[in-house]
């Protein structure tokens, strides 16, 4: 983690749309002014963690940091909502570096789709009937056959969303590490997934894709029909994402793993 430099001064400000973001929106400009994103020194959003997720999407590639306060449903990924000293919150917040996934996919008509993830790439069963997927890790194959409403890889930001939901490992936010985690397995029924390196390429090769369908789903990019899926991920890019001192992604992600 780092600090950001001492002349952050230009803020742009998003929020959802509610009432409660909205009126946070309305005096916080009031306040400190509110610039284009294009021009702004942060990015302070003020929603949940579903806004948070947006902006990381709309604003990757650019290197703008992002400062998230609660102003919505779930905030994990965002700090205490308060009016007063806004600056001097964000000169003292530290910086936390993340990157996404990117998903690769070939649907049933052959087309390419290409998608990045913040949290997580997820397939899923299309129909009533469970998928039949076939698992390789770096070209090997690992897996000839998993039955199962689907499966995921998560990022360490995204190990406790939807993959802690589902059974599988929190991962601490500066490990090396991606949760390779079965949903609903049917066969091999002791299988829980497992963890790998963040450099490795995961390929999912759907098999029966005609009677047994499945999407894939890159955090809210949705493909349908897919035959096959590669996730890796993608180092290139960093996200920063701007917490309270105390208050950082990997102090929420340890204290986690201690809640009931």
């Amino acid at each position: 983690m780092s600090r950001l430099p001492a002349d952050i001064e230009r803020i742009a400000f998003v929020a959802s749309p509610t009432r409660e973001a909205e009126a946070a929106l309305e005096t916080l400009t009031r306040r400190y002014g509110n610039v284009e994103p294009a021009d702004a020194d942060v990015i302070v959003a003020l929603g949940g963690d579903g806004l948070m997720l947006k902006t990381l999407h709309v604003l990757m590639g650019s290197g703008k940091p992002i400062y998230g306060m609660h102003r919505g449903t779930i905030g994990f990924l965002m700090n205490d909502y308060r009016e007063d000293g806004l600056k001097e919150r964000l000169h003292a917040a530290e910086a936390t570096i993340i990157h996404p996934l990117v998903m690769r996919t070939v649907d049933a008509d052959g087309q390419g789709h290409e998608h990045r993830a913040i949290n997580e790439v997820s397939l899923f069963r299309q129909a009533w009937q469970a998928a039949r997927l076939n698992v390789l890790v770096d070209g090997k194959q690992r897996l000839r056959e998993l039955t199962a409403d689907g499966i995921m890889v998560a990022t360490p930001a995204g190990s406790t969303a939807y993959n802690l939901s589902v059974g599988g490992p929190i991962i601490p936010i500066g490990s090396p590490l991606l949760a390779l985690t079965p949903i609903s397995p049917f066969r091999p029924r002791r299988w829980r997934g497992a963890l790998l390196p963040d450099t490795a390429v995961v390929t999912i090769e759907v098999l029966e894709a005609d009677k047994r369908p499945v999407a894939a789903v890159a955090d809210h990019d949705e493909v349908r029909f897919v035959q096959h899926v590669d996730v890796r991920m993608d180092h290139a890019i960093d996200l920063l994402m701007l917490f309270d001192p105390g208050h950082s992604l990997d102090e929420r992600i340890l204290r986690e793993q201690f809640t009931h």
